[in-house]
């Protein structure tokens, strides 16, 4: 069975990357059509849709993240393969101007596993053993997704290839990977991956996934309206459109950008429960 490790952007799946090697490894990347968001590095910017093979106007990930794989591609020597699905724009026009949210997650199977599993359909095409990056204290995580699993021990997925003869797409679940978690299995914890990535060139966003994603808590949401205040204008104009819902029941992301801290906080005052994650 051949091996494959999904890398996030986050110090941890680059860890993985790095010492436990396999045969391939693939980043989904988020894109936004949004001009405000447009990634500032024309060369870079040209660099990933050479990768990725579609037009490559901004992420709504934090910038950084884009220097990320290409710094790690050269740390650890080998090709890490780009993927990306719709665009984050087109994905909530497609589900009628719905916004995702902690309910209805589909950003995270359509913008990350979606194209790693057609990427995979591609150039694999049989199961596969995939590294996912859980720390030696997210044993529930690996849990939750062991769960998933078929009688034959896979993950599946629900694909389509083809259309019948009057146009709709013939579906069909598809078996295609077994993840396994060697930092479990090897006793890593945040601490040994810091200390490894404190000596080595590769620059990494205090946190990755989406700067907006409604799982993060609304302070550490006010803090990314700071640090990154034209992505989180997109994420509060969504909201303000002719959309359905809100990304969080709560609070709405302008009263999130209004809002006043009441005291100065840095990045280094959240941990990972308040930062959120994509699921994977």
């Amino acid at each position: 069975m051949k091996t494959c490790t999904s890398i996030s952007g986050g110090r941890t799946s680059a860890y993985l990357a790095a010492n436990y090697p396999t045969d391939y490894n693939v980043f989904a990347l988020v894109r936004t059509d949004d001009p405000a968001c447009k990634f500032p590095d024309e060369k870079l910017r040209q660099a990933v849709e050479d990768r990725i093979q579609k037009p490559f106007l901004g992420t709504l990930e934090d910038d950084l993240i884009i220097n990320t794989i290409f710094d790690l591609e050269q740390h650890i020597g080998r090709e890490i393969s780009w993927v990306s699905g719709l665009t984050y724009d087109q994905l909530i026009n497609k589900y009628s101007g719905y916004l995702p949210n902690k309910v209805k997650r589909y950003c995270t199977s359509h913008m990350k596993i979606e194209p790693m599993f057609y990427w995979w359909a591609e150039h694999i095409g049989e199961p596969i053993q995939m590294q996912i990056g859980f720390r030696s204290n997210e044993g529930r995580r690996a849990k939750t997704m062991q769960q998933k699993l078929n009688a034959n021990g896979l993950l599946e997925f629900k694909a389509t290839f083809q259309k019948h003869k009057d146009g709709r797409n013939k579906w069909e679940v598809v078996e295609w990977q077994r993840p396994t978690f060697p930092l479990i299995e090897n006793g890593i914890f945040k601490d040994d991956i810091e200390a490894y990535w404190n000596k080595q060139p590769v620059r990494f966003a205090p946190f990755n996934n989406c700067v907006g994603c409604f799982h993060r808590n609304p302070i550490f949401l006010r803090k990314m309206a700071e640090a990154h205040p034209n992505k989180m204008e997109w994420f509060a104009q969504q909201e303000e459109l002719d959309r359905k819902g809100q990304w969080r029941s709560d609070v709405t992301y302008r009263d999130i950008i209004k809002s006043q801290l009441q005291i100065e906080l840095s990045f280094d005052d959240f941990s990972d429960c308040d930062s959120g994650y994509c699921g994977l």
